[in-house]
C-alpha cells in the first residue's frame, strides 16, 4: 500500500479536513468571496520558544513512548517531551521523517529513538514497545497517537478502506495498550493518553469510518481506566480539534494561500477561538495530562478544540 497516502501519524480532527476536498480548498475560498482577505501575522502567533511555556525538566529522566511521532501532533509532542528531559521512543511508517525528527531532537540536546513500525501489525507494535522499554528502563508515559483519515460516505467506501481506518485508529490503539500495560504493571504506575478526535463528538457526512474509530478509542480508554486504575495506571482520551498539520493541509498549497484559507475557515468552523490549533498547542495539552498535575483524572475524554464542539458551526468556505 502507499504509505504516503495513509500515514499513521497525527490524528488531528479529520472530519473537517476530509470535507475540504483537499485540492478544492482554494476554490472554496474564492467562491466565498474571500480571496482578498488580509493574512498578516495572527495575534495568537508567537515563536516556538514562547509557545512552549513549559516547566523545564518536568519529565526529566522519564521514558515516553509515542506512536505516530513522525509528523504533526506526534512530532510536536516528541519534541516537547524531549525538551522537558524525557527519553522519547517513537514510531511511524515513514522512516525518512522518523530519522529526521530523531536528529532534530538529538541536535537540540534531547534523547530520542525512532523505530519504524506499523501500528496495524501486532508483532511490530510489540517489538516497538519492548524496544523502548528496554532502552529506557520501562515506560512512564505512552501517547498513542497514530491515525489516518477516511473521508467517504459509507456506500462509497470499500470494505478494505473501512477496515484500514479501524485497523489503524482503533486496533492500533488496542495493540499499543496491550503491550504497554505489562511494563507499567511491573512498577504499578504509568500514564497513557490516546488520541481520539473532536470528530468523535461532532460527526460529518463523510466521516463515518473515522468517527466510528475515534469513538472506539474513547470506549477503550474508559474500560481500560477502570481495569488498571487500581494498579496505579491512568488512561485518558484527547480530542483535538482541527490542527494545522500535514494531516489537514493539502500538499502543494503556497503558504500565503493556506494562510488565507485558514483565516477564512476559522470563524466559520470554530465558535470559540475562531482558528485552527497549532500542533504545539495540542502537544502542550498532552504534556499537561501526562504530568503529575492531574493525579485524579482517568477515563476522561478531554476536548482541546477551541470550542468547536461547544457550538454548532461546521461549514466550509464556499459551501463545501
Amino acid at each position: 500500500m502507499n504509505t504516503n497516502a495513509h500515514t499513521a501519524t497525527s490524528a488531528d480532527a479529520y472530519s473537517e479536513s476530509s470535507i475540504m476536498g483537499r485540492r478544492s480548498v482554494l476554490g472554496g475560498v474564492a467562491a466565498a468571496g474571500l480571496g482578498s482577505v488580509a493574512f498578516g501575522t495572527p495575534a495568537h502567533a508567537t515563536d516556538a520558544q514562547s509557545r512552549s511555556r513549559t516547566k523545564a525538566g518536568r519529565f526529566q529522566g522519564k521514558s515516553v513512548l509515542i506512536t505516530g511521532g513522525t509528523s504533526g501532533i506526534g512530532r510536536a509532542a516528541a519534541k516537547a517531551f524531549a525538551l522537558e528531559g524525557a527519553h522519547v521512543g517513537f514510531c511511524g511508517r515513514r522512516a525518512e521523517l522518523g530519522h529526521q525528527v530523531e536528529r532534530e531532537i538529538r541536535d537540540a540536546g534531547g534523547e530520542a529513538t525512532y523505530v519504524e513500525a506499523d501500528v496495524r501489525v501486532d508483532a511490530q507494535v510489540r517489538g516497538f514497545v519492548d524496544r523502548v522499554a528496554s532502552r529506557y528502563g520501562g515506560i512512564d508515559v505512552a501517547f498513542n497517537n497514530a491515525g489516518i483519515g477516511g473521508g467517504k460516505a459509507p456506500h462509497e467506501m470499500s470494505v478494505e478502506e473501512w477496515d484500514d481506518v479501524q485497523a489503524t485508529n482503533a486496533r492500533g490503539v488496542f495493540l499499543a495498550i496491550k503491550y504497554e500495560i505489562p511494563h507499567m504493571l511491573k512498577v504499578q504506575r504509568g500514564v497513557i493518553i490516546c488520541t481520539s478526535s473532536s470528530a468523535a463528538e461532532q460527526a460529518r457526512p463523510n466521516s463515518a469510518a473515522y468517527t466510528a474509530s475515534k469513538r472506539a478509542v474513547q470506549g477503550m480508554v474508559k474500560a481500560a481506566a477502570l481495569a488498571y486504575g487500581p494498579k496505579g495506571i491512568r488512561l485518558n482520551a484527547l480530542l483535538p480539534g482541527t490542527t494545522d498539520t500535514p494531516f489537514v493541509r493539502p500538499p502543494g498549497i503556497p503558504d500565503a494561500d493556506w494562510a488565507k484559507y485558514k483565516q477564512a475557515w476559522g470563524p466559520l468552523n470554530v465558535d470559540g477561538l475562531e482558528r485552527m490549533a497549532e500542533a504545539e498547542e495540542i502537544a502542550r495539552a498532552v504534556l499537561g495530562l501526562a504530568s503529575d498535575d492531574f493525579p485524579y483524572m482517568t477515563g476522561a475524554s478531554i476536548a482541546v478544540d477551541g470550542g468547536s464542539t461547544a457550538g454548532r458551526k461546521m461549514i466550509q468556505p464556499g459551501g463545501m
